[in-house]
Formats: structure tokens, C-alpha cells, sequence
């Protein structure tokens, strides 16, 4: 057992904003010590593609921390500069890469998760936009023991939240941040003292929550509306979900799934709205309301204000491809 008036020494895993409040937590409402953080290497950001810091290393750089960003997680002078921290505890909360057998059994006490999704459903890299797609109506946050096989380890604590039926998937992820913060600051006191219980995944219940690519962001309009208003807010902020209308791509960011009263009698994909404030499209089962569309390299619109550029009218289709 470690004595609670001890402060643990941890190394903290993360990179983008969703790691930021589990990080500023342990800085700011811890007793704990942040020996340093590792960070995904420097990229392209931006509509610029200007190489910038991502959210976790800006914090870290902030708070005065040493930061490290491995190119491989092998590096030998990574593994040297890793161990002259002396980690008791590692947190990892969206770090976006697989930690090898040496690097997890570096920290005394091992490492922890903070993972937002109800384990062990949507274990895997996108687990708060493939709830969202799928449809879930809850989700949240699980701190569970870091393992080598993916997102598998003994859970610790969990935190619920809904989903609500147009929230998209950054709105709900801002949340399971915060929710995961509190959480882990409840795990790391508990770990220090020696009265963490850690239950095990029933793995028949195990789904994955693979990682997104552009590609799909593709819309079928032969698909339920209620499928499409899905994969719309589930697709936001990245990599969006995107068709194509006299021949050019549009991004669809918003949608409302309340058009059930336009007529739908017409093939998928067809505008039966292009007025005003509405853009109503046809689906395979019913009709569905554009609340926000975007023209490749323009800004994101409303309906009335793409429809006075765009001359859409009602019989037009969207489709698949060019």
C-alpha cells in the first residue's frame, strides 16, 4: 500500500483537447506530482497546415513541464529520457499511439486510461463518434488499467452521460472530458492508497470503435434519415459528412431529422425542398432538413444563404459521386 500522504510521481499520455482537462487536473486540484508529458510529434494543423502545438503540449509547455515527443516509441534516448522520470503512475488519455511492453511496465504502479466510451463497448480510437453514428443514446467514461491488448485492461471507475438526439459528437466529447477528469482524479487518490478495484471486461460485449478516414464521411441516400442525421452529427467536427450536388462536393454539417411531413415519395437523394430557410432531401425512408452545408472551400452556411449562391432546385439529386 502507498501512503496517501505521498505524492504519486506520474508521466501523463495525451495530445488533443479531450486530454486537456485530465491533465489540468492533476496540475491544478492534485496533490500529486506531474513528472512530465508525451505528446505526439509536432504536425500540420489547421487550414493553413501551419505546424503549431497540439492542445496538450501548448499546456504543458504553459505549466513549465518537460515535454518529450517520440518519433518511435523504440528510440533508445526516448526509453533513457522516459526512465530518468521515475514514474510511480502513468495516465494516458488520448495519447493516439500503442505503448510497448516496456514503456507500460516503466511506472511502479502501471498505467491508467482515462477512455470515453462505456467499456468495454467502442474500445478503439473514435469511441464518441462512432456512439454518436451508431445511434447511442449514452455513453461516458471509463479509467481502466492500460494492458497490452487494446482497450482491454481491469476498470476502475466509470461516469455516465447521455446523447442527445442532434448533439454532435464534439459537443458530447467536451463533456466526457470533463467527466473523465473528475474521474481520474478519484482513481489516482484511490490507487495511491492502495483501494482501487479493478473488474474485469466481459469480452462477449466487446464492440470497436475503429478509427475514422475521410472516406467516411460519405453519405448513401438510400440510407433511413435517422441514419443520415447520425452519421452527420457523429461525423462533426472531422472528417464530416460530405455528397455531391451538380457535380460539386458539399460538406453537411448540421442537420435536424424533422421533416418526416415533406414528401419523401421520390428517389433517394432528391432535393423535394430548396426554399428559404429549408433544404429537405429525400432518404430511403423519409425526408431529412440541411440546417447547415458548406461548398468546398467556402464557410459553413445556412440553407438560405448557400441557396442564394447555389441555384438547387426542387427534383435535383444529391448523389455519390461527381
Amino acid at each position: 500500500m502507498v501512503n496517501s500522504s505521498t505524492p504519486l510521481r506520474i508521466v501523463f499520455f495525451g495530445t488533443p483537447e479531450f486530454a486537456v482537462p485530465s491533465l489540468d487536473a492533476l496540475l491544478t486540484g492534485s496533490a500529486h506530482i506531474v513528472a512530465g508529458v508525451i505528446t505526439q510529434p509536432d504536425r500540420p494543423r489547421g487550414r493553413g497546415h501551419k505546424t503549431s502545438d497540439a492542445p496538450v503540449k501548448a499546456r504543458a509547455a504553459a505549466a513549465g513541464l518537460p515535454v518529450l515527443q517520440p518519433a518511435r516509441m523504440k528510440d533508445p534516448a526516448f526509453l533513457d529520457a522516459l526512465a530518468a522520470w521515475h514514474a510511480d503512475l502513468g495516465v494516458v488519455a488520448a495519447y493516439g499511439r500503442i505503448l510497448t511492453d516496456e514503456i507500460l511496465a516503466m511506472p511502479r504502479l502501471g498505467m491508467i486510461n482515462v477512455h470515453a466510451s462505456l467499456l468495454p463497448r467502442y474500445r478503439g480510437a473514435a469511441p464518441v463518434h462512432r456512439a454518436v453514428i451508431a445511434g447511442e443514446t449514452m455513453t461516458g467514461v471509463t479509467i481502466m488499467r492500460v494492458v497490452r491488448a487494446l482497450d482491454a485492461g481491469g476498470m476502475i471507475l466509470k461516469g455516465e452521460r447521455p446523447i442527445g438526439p442532434d448533439e454532435t459528437s464534439d459537443e458530447v466529447e467536451r463533456d466526457l472530458a470533463q467527466i473523465g477528469a473528475r474521474l481520474l482524479m478519484t482513481a489516482v487518490d484511490q490507487i495511491a492508497n492502495g483501494a482501487a478495484h479493478e473488474a474485469p471486461q466481459d469480452e462477449s460485449l466487446a464492440t470497436y470503435a475503429h478509427r475514422l478516414t475521410k472516406d467516411d464521411g460519405l453519405i448513401d441516400w438510400n440510407w433511413p434519415a435517422t441514419r443520415i442525421h447520425n452519421a452527420i452529427r457523429g461525423l462533426h467536427p472531422w472528417p464530416h459528412a460530405f455528397s455531391f450536388v451538380q457535380g460539386k462536393r458539399v460538406i453537411l454539417r448540421r442537420s435536424a431529422n424533422d421533416a418526416s411531413d415533406s414528401n419523401p415519395r421520390q428517389p433517394a437523394g432528391t432535393i423535394v425542398e430548396a426554399d428559404g430557410d429549408r433544404l429537405v432531401i429525400a432518404t430511403g425512408d423519409a425526408a431529412l432538413r440541411i440546417t447547415e452545408i458548406q461548398a468546398e472551400g467556402k464557410r459553413p452556411m445556412t440553407p438560405r444563404d448557400f441557396l442564394s449562391g447555389h441555384r438547387l432546385r426542387a427534383g435535383e439529386r444529391f448523389s455519390a459521386a461527381p
